[in-house]
């Protein structure tokens, strides 16, 4: 163990042990002491204990400064400022969405739901923390098993279990595909760790068995971040699922994904870029990650136009995002690197908000349809505000959080091949795809401002804890966009601090 001992593993895997333990907790206090409490006190006890025990985490991973080498462990636990910068924001979006499942009456089984929550938390930290391709993939697989439960969590709907089955039948049929492709990335190179496949790949042409490994381990996170054409899943899981859990499976789950596709892509396929420049195209990863970031901006946009529900419209906005954020991977540099994550870990904290907000609605009407949302900021003129944010962030306004991630990104991608602006076309591509989504984006808030309901409704009922909570994450999407520097300057420091930049 390159002389490391339990105790040094057990302090760099902290943050991870106190998650598991706080899961634990959650479960004990749920099924021994609290289970005759009502079901809203219930709720708000655990989601503060859940919460508090990510607190806990996060506080550590700012308290105890420590660093792991890449080949402490073969890559097992790899820890540096990047990575714990990472894991800080996993942890903030979770608490979030813990703090937003408060009001969700969807099962009585509040226990098992917010443990399941933590446990694909853990996951997560473990696969941002990793530059060992089996930790990676079994750590997804904590996170892909965790979801697919919190996706079939309403026992009440049929829609839920058939949305968990489309989900778990092709997250089954894309780890099938990823296992297939790391294996033959061990078989050509001898190594599991990103560096050390990297550097027995060097040199090597792209010959077909590394192609079909690049192509495998695409298909296995094209799926995850669920771009064109591995995107068949999310609507129906986006629009089955209960509201909470597709807020946690649209932003913590993106954030880790995203950044472990940009370390995997940069870190153990260096050398087989293969260049996506206009008229320069040659054979490689970006390339192939150029073509899928086309379609998935295209599908995601025009599909969007046309739905009536919110929540599917947010799942075919998070196939365009995806898009968008890919410009960061293809950009294979430091800055793309800072970029892509200001883009995925604000676009998270804005997707959060918009499900929770659509939480409210579904509540009341019982449905999640653009109808259902008429006359909304007359009912409830504070989370409609909040909601306006969200929107507009998402269509990339200033000065919102989501502006500033698609310039920055577009940037990374523009300045990725200076000379010859190789990816220029890309950028201008997505620019012209921005445009297209303002106008669903508006289309939700032309409901909220100037629609009129069908019918007599009453007041939207929310708990004060979650209205605070819907106001605290639309003020951090303000504050992200007007003081950008907040994420960007931390990101910088810790890209230096790693020895990228």
């Amino acid at each position: 163990m390159n002389g490391a001992g339990y105790f040094d593993i057990l302090k760099l895997a902290m943050p991870e042990t106190i998650v598991s333990i706080t899961a634990l907790v959650v479960l004990f206090v749920d099924l021994g002491i609290m289970r005759s409490v009502e079901g809203r006190w219930r709720r708000l006890a655990l989601a503060v204990i859940a919460a508090a025990g990510c607190g806990i985490a996060l506080f550590w991973t700012f308290q105890v400064e420590q660093h792991a080498a890449p080949d402490f462990l073969r890559g097992i636990v790899v820890v540096d400022p990047l990575t714990r910068l990472v894991k800080q924001s996993v942890l903030v979006l979770t608490i979030f969405a813990v703090w937003t499942s408060i009001d969700g009456t969807f099962t009585a089984h509040s226990g098992e739901y917010f443990a399941l929550l933590l446990l694909a938390t853990v996951g997560m930290m473990f696969m941002v923390g990793s530059e060992n391709v089996l930790m990676i993939f079994l750590s997804l697989e904590l996170i892909s098993l965790s979801l697919y439960v919190l996706t079939a969590f309403n026992k009440r709907s049929i829609q839920s279990a058939e949305a968990a089955l489309k989900y778990f039948l092709f997250g089954g049929m894309a780890a099938a595909f990823m296992l297939f492709g790391l294996s033959l990335l061990y078989g050509l190179s001898g190594s599991v760790e990103l560096r050390g496949i990297a550097a027995a790949l060097k040199g090597r042409g792209l010959d077909p068995l590394l192609a079909s490994a690049i192509v495998m381990v695409v298909i296995g996170f094209g799926f995850k971040v669920a771009a064109v054409p591995f995107h068949l899943w999310a609507p129906d899981a986006y629009q089955g699922a209960p509201t909470p859990s597709a807020a946690f499976i649209a932003s913590g789950s993106k954030v880790a994904s995203f950044f472990i596709l940009a370390k995997v892509m940069m870190l153990g396929f260096a050398g087989a870029e293969g260049d996506g420049g206009w008229r320069a195209f040659s054979a490689g990863w970006v390339p192939l990650l150029a073509v899928i970031a086309v379609f998935s901006m295209l599908l995601g946009n025009l599909a969007a136009i046309a739905q009536s529900n919110v929540k599917r419209l947010l799942a075919y906005s998070a196939i365009a995002h995806g898009g968008y954020a890919l410009l960061g991977v293809l950009s294979n540099q430091p800055q793309g690197v800072a970029a892509l994550v200001y883009y995925v870990v604000t676009y998270g904290l804005t997707v959060l908000g918009a499900f929770a907000v659509v939480s409210v609605v579904e509540a009341q009407t019982g449905d999640a349809r653009l109808a259902s949302f008429a006359g909304l900021s007359r009912r409830a003129p504070l989370i409609s505000l909040c909601m306006m944010v969200f929107m507009l962030s998402l269509a990339g306004i200033p000065p919102l959080a989501g502006f500033f991630g698609k310039f920055y990104v577009f940037t990374a991608a523009v300045n990725a091949e200076p000379k010859n602006l190789g990816l220029l076309w890309l950028v201008i591509f997505a620019i012209a795809m921005s445009a297209v989504s303002l106008y669903y984006y508006l289309m939700v808030l032309k409901r909220i401002y100037v629609g009129e309901p069908s019918t007599e409704v009453s007041p939207v009922q929310a708990t004060p804890p979650f209205v605070v909570g819907v106001v605290i994450i639309a003020l951090g999407v303000l504050a992200l966009g007007c003081f950008p520097d907040l994420l960007v300057g931390a990101l910088s420091a810790a890209i230096e601090a790693a020895g990228l930049g």
